[in-house]
């Protein structure tokens, strides 16, 4: 009889089959269960599709489906079960496909077991296979120090590295016919948008989100023209990937432009090939190695130079593009891996040297970085295990050391925590190295496939050399509808049982914590010497260095407590003035892009480099905001350069903030967040005692370049304006059109304003207490023209307003306060003129949940301007995402317009602003 799981398996199928969806892949073991039943029933009437099920349609690695067939499989080859489809040998090469964990397990079982004949088989898989851990290598060390023949011979394998050596080499040329996906950045909003999160791990169905269907229908016919040559995606006149890492966005292109990774595992595709004008966005190029594809630099437009080689500008002071060659959608290309050109014909076009390093060319050849860590890892083990020296298989690490020249802050923590590196050599940038990782954060919309990773490569349990890990609830926090209420439990569970500290408590013991994410992160980080990757392009403490990653790279993180890189370059930034009392450190922030792009002529230096911030004097909630935006920025990372009492005052409230989260019960069996508060009391005594002062750079280290912030020059607040109507579409919805308030006139119409999102911290929600007094005082009551949202980034600032008097007042104007008891589920698109006070987390900056109305011109404190993201275009106009400091965002939803220059000055008289001043002196070590 066929089970009622089965069953529902059937209707959704049937459900599927009306989107146009295929089947979705298999996880669950009861539902393998019955399916193999019916396999064994030779009569059963749906035994051929229980058949196309098991083999085509199960997921791999640690899944509870992929143990059923894994144990089933093992059956079949020891002959206890007979399946004419499937034979031994086909059982065997179903095994190969696993990827880990239980077919692992199988497979040494089969190895080390009586049967030489099998054995032989058995280790023939084996040595193919890369992602073993402790489990496995233990049984394998055993087995070769009790005189295990088989395991010697794996051992040896291993050590020689076949499992590498033995693919198909990368062919010497790779055709591509080029599709331009848009002009101008492209963010992996348009890849993979944010308000589709909830269906990111069922790649086929988020597949269909990826840009228009009548993109996707124009790539499928492009490739019907060309069958032997790969869709090349392309940003013309900007660059790709920009906004967040997003995994999400890579398998989307690689779903509709790559190719399928095994036969037997459906919707999972590597090898996409993208480019861009001015390249790749560095956390999304990261991305792209994790799937064995190539990122291309196209430099196909260039600035147009007069004849004293100076640049053309045109009318309104921008450099003019000259056209270099055309990429137009259609034209076929070649990319010679060998020679490391792209031609068009005979034709060479451009040196592409950068997306096709040894290292690169090894993830390609491999499928994908993943199996190049692993493969290095099991290599290392068996050449130790055999007592041999390891042979030279892999491009090594470029190593670059200059004699003479200091280190700069990010170079000190990457030789501090680098591993494999020849002994005693200092490494300067551009160095390729592994390094261990200290924090790993993973956030709840990318979280689901970073538990996918996790299983697809076998992990069961958080490497032990991650300092701390967090699981964040802050993307999904604001609707607790039925797509979070499938989804989010199961992720907590998994990643608690994992061993991450998790927002929500499996066991429903603690409150649930929605805080955002990176403010979480920064209060683990107790070390501004660690090395933090989390699952989010706004990954940058204040503390530490931090890299925004996608979920996979998430998961090699936790699994291995490791991660891989080339020592990035630095840009040096130091302040120099006074800031005006009527300014925000938010407009110091914007004002840092704008003056570097004046200094640089147009030239973004910052972009894919290490923003070194010599911040000194400001602790790590507020230096957070300058860390926070530098991902707007497009630099791949940056470090706060502090003072030793301003370091040790950030750490002190970490500390904390870490005490808060054990008093709620958050704290696990390992004792992870008490081990932290220990670590920042170590590091306080260091600091302290002058035994180990606060991270500076050398005072020769070298840079890529300097920018000096003039403070004095900054006079009116500064706005980031996504300049939705702008003549050239490549200038529309990029983070580098800063404006001053004066621009708008006090005229501009603000539909909604948001105060909200990682950017913000708790004095920013006591200056929208302070502003509603200092008005209500003015004009004896206080009148929104306009919604305003207030989203607190935590719960322990909303606690802390409380003490303090300021949420009494919040409370007195708002029209809608969360209830944690009574959480929204459905989200809010329409608001009226009023205050809502909304749940800690991300809230309308996601996009995945909360939104503005459709054409709406909102004012905001967060940092996503990308059409459609915040708001929508409606028929009548296209929707306008501004972003400013907190002061303005309230007064423009109170005025429902920008307001002038002078009415900003009176609302803000008096109001205790986030200050800024330079350090006293130089911070270099």
């Amino acid at each position: 009889m066929i089970m009622s799981i089965y069953n529902d398996y059937i209707k959704e199928i049937e459900e599927r089959k009306e989107q146009g969806l295929h089947p979705k892949p298999i996880d669950s073991a009861e539902l393998l269960s019955e399916i193999i039943t019916q396999i064994k029933d030779l009569d059963n009437p749906r035994r051929q599709d229980a058949l196309k099920f098991f083999i085509y349609n199960t997921l791999p690695g640690t899944t509870p489906a992929a143990g059923v067939k894994a144990k089933f499989l093992k059956e079949i080859i020891l002959g206890a079960v007979v399946v004419k489809e499937i034979t031994p040998a086909f059982a065997f090469e179903l095994l190969s496909h696993m990827k880990g964990g239980p077919s692992i397990e199988v497979l040494l079982d089969l190895a080390l077991g009586a049967d030489t004949a099998i054995a032989q088989e058995a280790a023939n898989v084996l040595k193919t296979q890369v992602f073993l851990y402790e489990a496995d290598t233990d049984r394998l060390k055993e087995a070769f120090k009790s005189g295990n023949a088989i395991a010697k011979e794996i051992l040896e394998s291993y050590a020689r590295a076949e499992f590498f050596t033995k693919l198909p080499e990368v062919p010497e040329e790779i055709k591509v016919v080029t599709f331009i996906a848009g002009e101008g950045d492209i963010s992996t909003d348009l890849l993979s948008p944010g308000n589709q999160a909830h269906s990111r791990s069922d790649r086929e169905l988020h597949g269909k989100c990826m840009i228009t269907p009548k993109v996707q229908s124009e790539i499928r016919a492009l490739q019907a023209q060309h069958p032997d040559a790969s869709v090349m995606l392309i940003a013309e006149k900007g660059t790709m990937g920009v906004g967040s890492s997003r995994m999400s966005g890579v398998n989307n292109v690689a779903l509709w432009t790559g190719k399928q990774a095994s036969p037997y595992v459906p919707f999972v595709n590597i090898a996409p090939i993208v480019a861009g004008t001015n390249g790749i966005s560095p956390i999304f190029l990261t991305t792209v190695d994790v799937t064995g594809g190539i990122g291309i630099d196209l430099k196909n437009w260039v600035k147009k130079l007069d004849a004293a080689g100076k640049p053309v500008l045109n009318e309104k002071g921008e450099p003019v593009l000259e056209e270099v060659y055309s990429v137009a959608t259609g034209t076929v290309l070649t990319i010679n891996t060998k020679k490391k050109k792209l031609y068009n014909g005979n034709r060479e076009l451009i040196d592409i040297s950068r997306s096709l390093t040894p290292q690169k060319m090894e993830f390609i050849k491999a499928g994908g970085s993943y199996a190049v860590v692993f493969g290095k890892k099991i290599q290392t083990f068996a050449a130790k295990t055999l007592g041999i020296d390891t042979p030279a298989v892999f491009a090594p690490s470029k190593e670059i050391s200059i004699e003479g020249q200091g280190l700069t802050a990010v170079e000190k923590i990457f030789n501090r925590n680098a591993v494999g590196v020849t002994p005693g050599k200092v490494l300067h940038a551009g160095s390729d190295v592994r390094v261990e990782v200290n924090i790993v954060g993973s956030q709840d919309t990318t979280g689901l496939m970073t538990a996918q990773e996790l299983e697809a490569m076998a992990a069961t349990v958080i490497s032990p050399i991650v300092d701390g890990a967090y699981q964040s609830g802050c993307h999904t926090a604001s609707v607790w509808d039925k797509k979070a209420q499938a989804n989010i439990p199961k992720l907590m569970k998994f990643m608690n049982e994992f061993g991450l500290i998790t927002a929500r408590d499996p066991k429903g013991v603690y409150h649930s914590m929605t805080d955002v994410i990176h403010k979480v992160l920064n209060d683990m980080t107790v070390d501004e010497w660690a090395i933090i990757i989390g699952g989010d392009s706004h990954t940058r403490m204040s503390k530490g260095v931090a890299f925004g990653a996608d979920s996979g790279t998430v998961a090699l993180a936790l699994a291995t407590g490791e991660a891989s890189m080339p020592i990035p370059e630095s840009v040096k930034v130091t302040f120099k003035g006074k800031m005006k009392d009527h300014m925000d450190f938010r407009d110091v922030v914007h004002a840092t892009q704008a003056q570097m792009l004046q200094q640089f002529g147009g030239e973004n230096v910052f972009q894919g480099r290490i923003i070194e911030v010599h911040i000194g004097t400001l602790p790590a909630d507020q230096a957070f905001t300058f860390t926070d935006w530098t991902a707007e920025m497009k630099a791949k990372a940056s470090i706060c350069i502090s003072q030793d009492d301003t370091l040790i005052e950030s750490l002190e409230i970490a500390k904390s903030r870490l005490r808060i989260m054990i008093g709620r019960g958050m704290d696990n069996g390992k004792q992870v967040l008490q081990g932290l508060i220990n670590k920042a009391d170590k590091r306080i005594a260091e600091i302290k005692s002058g035994e180990k002062p606060a991270l500076t750079p050398d005072a020769n280290a070298r840079y890529y370049a300097e920018v000096v912030i003039d403070l004095d020059v900054i006079d009116e607040p500064m706005i980031a304006d996504p300049d939705v109507n702008n003549e050239d579409v490549s200038k529309r919805y990029t983070h580098d059109t800063i404006r001053e308030l004066s621009y708008y006139g006090g005229a501009k119409k603000v539909d909604l304003g948001f105060v909200g999102s990682c950017m913000v911290h708790k004095g920013d929600l006591k200056i929208v207490s302070q502003m509603l007094r200092n008005l209500e005082e003015q004009q004896g009551k206080v009148e929104f023209h306009a919604p305003l949202v207030v989203a607190a980034p935590t719960y322990n600032i909303i606690d802390e307003l409380k003490q303090e008097g300021d949420w009494e007042l919040l409370e007195k104007y708002s029209g809608f306060e969360f209830s944690d008891l009574l959480p929204k589920k459905t989200a809010r698109t329409a608001y009226e003129n009023m205050m809502y006070l909304e749940r800690p987390g991300c809230n309308l900056c996601m996009g995945n949940q909360e939104k503005a109305a459709k054409g709406d011109t909102v004012m905001a404190t967060s940092t996503r301007l990308f059409q459609g993201r915040v708001v929508e275009d409606s028929e009548r106009k296209k929707g306008e995402s501004l972003l400013a400091s907190t002061p303005v965002v309230v007064l423009s939803a109170i005025l429902g317009r920008i307001p002038s220059i002078e009415e900003y000055k009176t609302a803000v008289a008096g109001i205790n602003l986030t200050k800024f001043a330079p350090a006293s002196k130089q911070l270099v070590g």
